[in-house]
């Protein structure tokens, strides 16, 4: 059987063809959970440290784990009547996919990645996600997360998700909706309707990030609860709700997962079929339009969520997710408070003295600096477009880069030259390459390099250097047990990445 009609069997085994809500002895006898991460954002408000390349799921603001790793760890110790994967699905984009990967190993957790070949917004994402769960015909109830939020109460959380998946059981999709803590503009609302038995209600409507005076009228009254971004619902239920509801979607992913690849738990979905998916988001495509669909759809349903959470959306929203000391302030790093009031600080490096400051955000990294008035901290979007716009590096990567073979540093560039501090895991090797329009020295620092230039393969050790013509091939690989470190200069009338012309990759960069 072909993975199309594994995945409709899956879509089949609780098809609710009377009405939505309808009781259904498979569903109802289903306890397997999945975790769907959904890992392909690139936020730009919590620049400096949040870049285009290294967004903020990828960095700690709030803990030492990154937004990522707490994110995949929050269905540890579930109740047992629930079968939860020990592997969840994480979807992510080409350029995390190393980074997600070496973040997972190093809390210990093993996942599945679906790499997407283009940003596509949320629906999407959770379609592959949900084919790949119903491609060996079975089915599950999907939990469904941001990769890129904060849980201060993991608990209340499970108790919350343990409600949405006995409503996810019987056929429902299910979102989980914050009681609002204050008049917040910078969110989706969710208007709530009919009580359920368990505390539990139906979906009355969305509404749009709205106005001061509307958010205000919202808490006030009542019956309003912030949108968390956070789905629970039966693959197949999903797969159903969209083949109704967004049949070009539906098609064009389905078609870009039965012809994607699998190499070993990375799942690639056909480049062509999946770009000319409409893009859009869970609650556009779907969750605003179940109560006023035509034919067929599940039903809406909420729970409240109360434990903590926060989308972390600016640097105030990090400041106020964190514990602080008697005059309001946060400090992370090598941070030093003199009178200050209310104040985050942050130093990946530096030492950052705040004397006197009242309600700013100070955040430092290698080659960066930001200094906000937290009234201001969702302006910092538009400055980063600024910045952007300038050809700036800053705006989309950092001084230090990740690689699936290690990282590099850029220590120091002029004109015609740039300088880089280059440490390659053991075991790990570059592409094997060439450059146009630059030529590279290399001197090993620390560790022994296994260098292949041109015709010839040799090895440095510590102050020992060699040279790299312009155009001729090039490889560097650590065949020892420590990290290898090298210092490269680079010189040429053009030093950009794209200058790399890659022959052989281990990692499938070719092209």
């Amino acid at each position: 059987m072909n993975e199309r009609s594994l995945i409709q069997q899956g879509q089949s085994a609780v098809r609710v063809e009377s009405g939505p809500g309808t009781p259904d002895e498979e569903a109802a006898a289903c306890t397997r959970i999945v975790p769907v991460v959904l890992a392909g954002g690139s936020g730009t408000r919590l620049w400096p440290m949040s870049r285009e390349h290294f967004p903020k799921q990828l960095i700690g603001v709030v803990g030492s784990d990154t937004l990522l790793q707490a994110t995949v760890h929050r269905l540890d110790g579930f109740a047992p009547e629930w079968q939860v994967a020990s592997a969840p699905i994480v979807v992510c984009g080409e350029e995390h996919r190393f980074v997600i990967v070496e973040q997972l190993r190093a809390c210990g957790m093993d996942a599945r990645l679906v790499v997407e070949p283009a940003r596509r917004d949320t629906a999407p994402a959770l379609t592959l996600g949900a084919a790949l769960a119903c491609a060996n015909g079975d089915d599950a109830i999907l939990v469904v997360m941001p990769s890129d939020h904060a849980i201060a109460d993991v608990s209340a959380l499970q108790r919350a998700l343990e409600c949405a998946a006995r409503h996810a059981q019987r056929g429902a999709i299910v979102t989980l909706g914050v009681p609002p803590r204050s008049p917040e503009t910078g969110f989706g609302y969710i208007r709530i309707g009919e009580a359920l038995a368990d505390g539990a209600h139906r979906i009355d409507g969305f509404v749009e990030k709205p106005a001061p005076e509307l958010a205000t009228q919202y808490v006030t009254q009542g019956g309003y609860w912030w949108n968390s971004g956070i789905f629970v619902m039966r693959a197949s239920v999903w797969l159903d709700a969209l083949r109704v509801l967004q049949p070009d979607m539906h098609e064009a992913c389905l078609a870009a997962f039965v012809d994607g690849q699998h190499d070993g738990a990375v799942f690639r979905p056909a480049v062509e079929a999946f770009k000319g998916t409409p893009a859009d988001s869970i609650d556009y495509a779907v969750m605003e339009r179940l109560s006023a669909s035509n034919g067929w759809a599940p039903e809406g349903v909420v729970v409240a969520l109360d434990a903590g959470w926060s989308d972390l959306g600016s640097w105030d929203a990090v400041w106020a997710a964190m514990e602080k000391d008697e005059a309001g302030n946060v400090g992370r790093g090598r941070v030093v408070f003199e009178g200050a009031v209310a104040t985050y600080a942050h130093s990946d490096g530096r030492l950052v003295a705040c004397v006197g400051t009242s309600n700013l955000v100070v955040v430092e990294t290698a080659d960066a600096v930001l200094v906000a008035d937290r009234s201001k901290v969702q302006d910092v979007k538009g400055l980063v477009a600024r910045i952007k716009a300038q050809h700036a590096p800053e705006a989309d990567s950092h001084r230090k880069v990740q690689r699936p073979w290690g990282f590099y540093d850029s220590i120091d560039q002029g004109e015609r030259f740039q300088v880089k501090r280059i440490v390659v895991t053991p075991g790990a090797r570059l592409s094997l390459q060439l450059h146009h329009h630059r030529a590279e020295h290399w001197t090993v620092v620390r560790g022994t390099a296994l260098v292949t230039r041109g015709e010839e393969s040799f090895l440095l050790t510590e102050n020992e250097s060699t040279y790299i013509p312009l155009g001729v091939r090039h490889r560097l690989e650590n065949p020892g047990k420590v990290p290898l470190e090298i210092i490269e200069v680079q010189s040429g009338a053009y030093l950009g990445e794209d200058d790399i012309v890659r022959i052989d990759d281990t990692y499938g960069r070719c092209g």
